[in-house]
């Protein structure tokens, strides 16, 4: 009597390690050998059962499980995507991920390609409801686990902060870190105590930053001083000699630079300018070259802006370098909006009269169908000279946006660079809306 031989299925089996630094990899024998070694042990174990080793290494020495960010786990899932993986083999479940939402994101993957995976130290596996149910709470305790260690972190940064502790952070001007704690620089010290005074003189941040700009005078990491530089360095407490933390500061062991009496005055002026500035009213019209213009000279972004005298809306585009660092640093400066729009809107409209343009729709016509000539196409952009004002300002901006990629200013010149994918969608338009018309007719 012949007996069937019970045939067990192959299971292919991938190893993930990971460690969270790359403490001690140079090693010989590191965390990830000893976590493989474990693993591949637990596989031979399971040989009865069909499993079996694949040879490529899944592992991540340096990473953190706080997110899915792995070269390792990449190759991982990709593998699993392609169908050569069956079964994920780790050590612990915490080499996987630390984060619950990123275990149901990486739980769904696998049931997706019907891949399990089980723990060598922990006695369950995917496979079962049982076994979901122990990983979901396993996951959360290491979750809690990594909350309650980042509340710690913070908290000692809190209590070193209320002790007067420096805790690392971008360094004042003035001062430079010697054996973690801050120590005055008496050569950026003075510079710091006359801006101080100069803004108490002058009240003004935007003449300020015009005479440091002239005195060559840059901040502790060599850069221009721009107005955001100088209401943030105005408003650092670290020049009272105090450590801030949040809404609150405390009293540090660094040596102040500035006096109470002086501090105190420039408080009240920046608040008192704050109170001069007039509400910001809603744009009413469309800056027509928004996140298009910039300025040659400088190789900076214009961005529009507008006031009002006696009742009348005055648009511009300023240089970022104007903004930034005074007006006095760009001979652009700002130009008037409605003068600038008109010249590139004209230039784009010459551009659509060429020849080249006229065959260059003809040809997308011909590629959608269209039996539009030469002569129609002509016609047709010619109908964009008359209904180009009576279109929405909204309008207007897209079919700008769409032709045009950027507009470079400088003193004596004005270029219009033309995206080329835009001119293909407004051939495509325009010949879509000929033929139609000439069918209707």
């Amino acid at each position: 009597m012949s007996t069937q031989r019970k045939i067990t299925p192959k299971v292919r089996c991938a190893i993930y390690t990971r460690k969270s630094t790359d403490e001690g990899l140079e090693m010989d024998f590191n965390s990830l050998d000893a976590q493989r070694e474990a693993c591949e042990s637990f596989i031979t174990s399971q040989k009865a059962e069909g499993w079996h080793l694949v040879p490529d290494r899944y592992d991540d020495g340096g990473f953190s499980g706080g997110n899915l960010e792995r070269p390792g786990l990449k190759r991982l899932l990709t593998d699993i995507e392609a169908g050569k993986i069956d079964m994920v083999v780790i050590y612990k479940i915490d080499r996987l991920t630390r984060s619950l939402l990123d275990f149901s994101k990486l739980v769904e993957r696998f049931d997706n390609y019907e891949v399990t995976f089980t723990s060598v130290t922990q006695s369950f596996n995917t496979a079962t409801s049982m076994g979901r149910l122990t990983l979901n709470m396993l996951l959360s305790f290491a979750q809690f686990e990594r909350e309650v260690t980042a509340e710690r972190i913070r908290d000692k940064f809190a209590a070193s902060k209320r002790k007067g502790l420096w805790m690392g952070g971008r360094v004042p001007l003035g001062y430079r870190v010697k054996d973690r704690k801050l120590v005055v620089v008496q050569k950026d010290a003075k510079t710091v105590q006359f801006i101080f005074e100069r803004y108490l003189e002058i009240g003004s941040v935007t003449q300020l930053v015009d005479e440091l700009a002239h005195a060559g005078a840059v901040s502790t990491y060599g850069n221009p001083m721009d107005k955001g530089y100088l209401y943030r360095l105005l408003k650092n407490r670290h020049y009272l000699g105090e450590i801030p933390s949040g809404d609150k500061s405390y009293p540090g062991e660094h040596d102040a630079i500035i006096e109470r009496e002086i501090w105190d005055k420039a408080q009240a002026l920046l608040a008192s300018n704050k109170r001069k500035q007039p509400p910001r009213r809603r744009r009413q019209s469309v800056a027509l070259l928004s996140g298009l213009i910039r300025c040659a000279h400088c190789d900076r972004s214009m961005s529009p802006s507008h006031s009002r005298k006696k009742g009348k809306l005055y648009r511009y585009y300023i240089c970022q370098t104007a903004t930034k660092t005074g007006y006095k640093n760009c001979p652009i400066c700002a130009v008037p909006a409605g003068d600038i729009e008109v010249l590139v809107v004209q230039q784009v409209r010459q551009i659509l009269h060429r020849p080249e343009m006229v065959v260059k729709i003809w040809r997308e016509g011909k590629e959608i169908g269209s039996d539009l000539q030469e002569s129609e196409i002509i016609k047709a952009l010619q109908r964009l000279d008359p209904v180009w004002e009576e279109l929405f300002p909204a309008e207007q901006q897209r079919l700008i946006n769409l032709l045009v990629d950027r507009v470079e200013l400088a003193p004596e010149e004005l270029k219009v660079r033309l995206r080329a994918e835009g001119l293909d969608i407004l051939a495509k338009e325009l010949s879509h809306i000929s033929n139609k018309k000439g069918k209707a007719a």
